[in-house]
């Protein structure tokens, strides 16, 4: 008779610590077996040198480090995962799978079928709230509508907070003994998966006092190493939110904390309005008369359009997979509004290259540079890419770090006038949208 075993599937959550579906897996009658999945439905739109797959691949071989001291592992898999659950229940007497929630559309579809395939095996299938304090509509207006203005859902987010109650910390360390005792459960190679080692290393975050304390000040100057590179560990689970509000508040900063709030602001968005992924917040947008001029949309993948703070942000972004946020906000701009190229273009492209690529936040902030999102900027408010090079990086040490050929015959020559094409988007724009 096999024994009776319960999953805890890791997906966005790769820690071992305040981790809260793992915490209640440990808490079971059961002994836990801990997995992964490499599910092929998101792989295989990815290059072999994906960084982030890199990343999540080194997590994991940690985390089975961690976990091999306390005679566990983590049984990881390859594979869609309906499929990869057929071939553990034909392997264990698995009663359970607990996992955290995830809020994505294609994996709330995918959480789903697997959810309908256990419970015709009578197995039960049990998520938590882990990657975010408060989710789905449990901030919503007096009538319970969804807010889409962002003051508004910060102000009401921050009057039902409680530190005590919303913050408290899981530690799992000392209920370890309640994995499945197996320390050489399936693991696998990049290469079983058809993928390489990425050359592109995701940085360690920074969340000292001083980067917290200093952030207001410097976030929005691009050669200052100023930013916490939060954005892939939150992404991928390996800090705890609760964690990181708890340091910003014992910093009693309110901007690095509001940001971490605007993070939750998106998700609740795609998950009240999950149609925005493909089409604009606000419908007339999807009205505007996009140009999409497949060689100056080359020319901006490229950071080849003459304008030096955008062709240092795509630089950047090609080259290390990150784009300081304040570069993110003018090439967005530039292609929605100089270029009239489809903002779903450039998330894509985005989505494609960010290490802290998140759908939520990704979509959001795309369709807030074109105008057409919650909250969004005004359609006629266009960002100049030239002073905001006076006003962010006025010694060019940004843009000199990532064009070498700057100030030079070998630099493009501008791909647009700015003028023209502040006129053209505003035409065209009104046009769509009167």
């Amino acid at each position: 008779m096999k024994k009776a075993v319960n999953i805890f599937w890791f997906r966005r959550d790769l820690r071992l610590d305040d981790n809260i579906g793992f915490y209640k897996a440990l808490h079971g009658k059961h002994p836990v077996l801990p997995i992964f999945i490499f599910d092929t439905e998101i792989l295989n739109e990815l290059p072999q040198d994906d960084a982030r797959v890199t990343f999540i691949h080194e997590t994991l071989q940690k985390m089975r480090d961690k976990l091999q001291e306390h005679g566990s592992s983590i049984a990881l898999y390859h594979g869609k995962p309906k499929a990869v659950f057929k071939e553990i229940v034909s392997k264990f007497n698995l009663q359970n799978v607990i996992t955290n929630h995830d809020y994505e559309p294609y994996a709330k579809k995918r959480d789903a079928e697997v959810k309908e395939f256990l419970s015709e095996k009578d197995i039960g299938f049990y998520t938590f709230k882990d990657q975010v304090v408060f989710e789905k509509d449990e901030i919503v207006k007096n009538d319970g509508d969804p807010y889409v203005v962002y003051t508004p859902y910060m102000n009401k987010w921050k009057e039902q907070f409680n530190a005590d109650e919303h913050l408290k910390i899981h530690y799992t360390n000392e209920h370890l003994k309640n994995l499945v005792q197996h320390s050489r459960l399936p693991n696998l190679k990049l290469s079983d998966m058809g993928f390489e080692k990425s050359s592109i290393k995701i940085p360690e975050y920074d969340v000292t006092p001083t980067t917290i304390q200093e952030y207001e000040k410097k976030r929005n100057f691009p050669a200052e190493n100023a930013t916490s590179h939060l954005g892939p560990h939150l992404r991928f689970g390996t800090v705890s939110v609760r964690k990181m509000m708890k340091k910003a508040i014992a910093q009693k900063n309110e901007t690095f904390w509001e940001e971490l709030i605007w993070r939750e602001f998106f998700m609740q968005i795609l998950w009240h309005f999950p149609e925005t992924v493909d089409t604009a917040f606000r419908k007339k947008y999807d009205r505007v008369e996009w140009r999409n001029n497949k060689k100056e949309f080359e020319c901006w993948k490229q950071g080849k359009t003459g304008y030096p703070m955008v062709d240092a942000g795509m630089r950047q972004l090609n080259k290390t997979g990150y784009m300081h946020n304040r570069v993110r906000m003018v090439v967005a701009s530039f292609l929605c509004k100089h270029l009239l190229i489809d903002w779903r273009w450039g998330e894509a492209y985005f989505a494609e290259k960010l290490l802290d690529y998140e759908l939520s936040s990704n979509v959001g902030n795309w369709q807030w540079a074109a105008g057409s999102g919650v909250d969004a900027a005004p359609y006629f408010r266009i960002f100049n890419p030239t002073t905001q090079i006076e006003k962010f990086d006025k010694d060019r040490q940004y843009i000199k770090n990532w064009i070498e050929e700057f100030e030079t015959d070998q630099y493009p020559e501008k791909i647009v006038d700015h003028k023209e094409a502040r006129e053209r988007a505003l035409s065209t724009y009104k046009k769509a949208v009167s």
